[in-house]
């Protein structure tokens, strides 16, 4: 379930610098996946749901995955800052620790063909989602899938949408892991269906130990252009700061003499 979580925050958090604030909470919820394409989250999907919070103010992001999970990206200095609230831990992840990740990603990925891109498509049905009118749109990738339910007519919702349009997820793109962005989109998405992760065959053992693909829906449940406080973007001060483990092996290699 973090995996996933995680996920979404890194698909988010790689900004360019945008010109006026925004909040935008959904309403999220984790289970096993379904066939089913009508949103019904089941009894232990609503004891896992929770809200997932967006902030942005100029060129910094927050998003607040859980209670316990809080992530800040400085558009800036290009940093991602982890905060564990419930541990009061800080995990930091320089700009270079970011770039490794996007070229590990990329490395592993680079056998796959740009012109396998999926597309975003409509589907031709609609759909009333808290009020509002909605055009429902899919997307699949090699490991993902997704539903988008895109409300023409929310309030507000070309000025939230250039807002998130100015979110520019370059980690996916240089990952070429073909998960769209808010680029894409031809309106606002009020609701997000996900599946990620696929059927494991007998035996095997599924990386989320269920066995089964996991299914997360977020549904928009509130939007506000109005200023967000300077101090949502800073780490709390009795926070103490914990190391990443060098797993991109960046110290130079002992070197080797030739014919030994």
């Amino acid at each position: 379930m973090k995996t996933a979580f995680y996920s979404l925050v890194l698909t988010v958090f790689v900004i360019l610098p945008v010109r006026a604030d925004l909040t935008i909470v959904y309403s999220t919820t984790v289970q096993p996946a379904s066939d089913n394409q009508k949103v019904e989250p089941t009894p232990t999907a609503v004891a896992a749901g929770s809200n997932m919070t967006i902030k942005v103010k100029g060129d910094k992001a927050r998003i607040d995955v859980s209670p316990q999970v809080t992530a800040i990206f400085d558009g800036q200095t290009g940093e991602l800052i982890n905060l564990l609230n419930d541990q009061k831990t800080i995990v930091r992840v320089a700009p270079d620790k970011m770039r490794a990740i996007a070229d590990m990603l990329n490395k592993f990925n680079s056998n796959k063909a740009a012109s396998d891109k999926p597309r975003l498509t409509a589907t031709g049905q609609r759909e009333t989602i808290n009020g509002y009118e909605t055009e429902q749109y899919t997307y699949e990738g090699p490991d993902f899938k997704a539903t988008y339910w895109i409300a023409p007519n929310y309030p507000n919702g070309a000025a939230v949408l250039a807002q998130l349009q100015s979110i520019k997820s370059e980690l996916w793109d240089a990952a070429n892991t073909k998960m769209p962005d808010f680029r894409d989109f031809p309106g606002l998405p009020v609701r997000m269906r996900m599946i990620v992760g696929k059927e494991n065959p007998a035996g095997e053992h599924a990386a989320s130990g269920l066995g089964h693909p996991i299914e997360i829906t977020s549904t928009v449940t509130g939007v506000s252009l109005d200023s967000v406080a300077d101090g949502q973007f800073t780490v709390p001060a009795n926070f103490k700061e914990r190391k990443l483990p060098d797993i991109f092996n960046q110290n130079p290699a002992p070197s080797v003499a030739p014919n030994s």
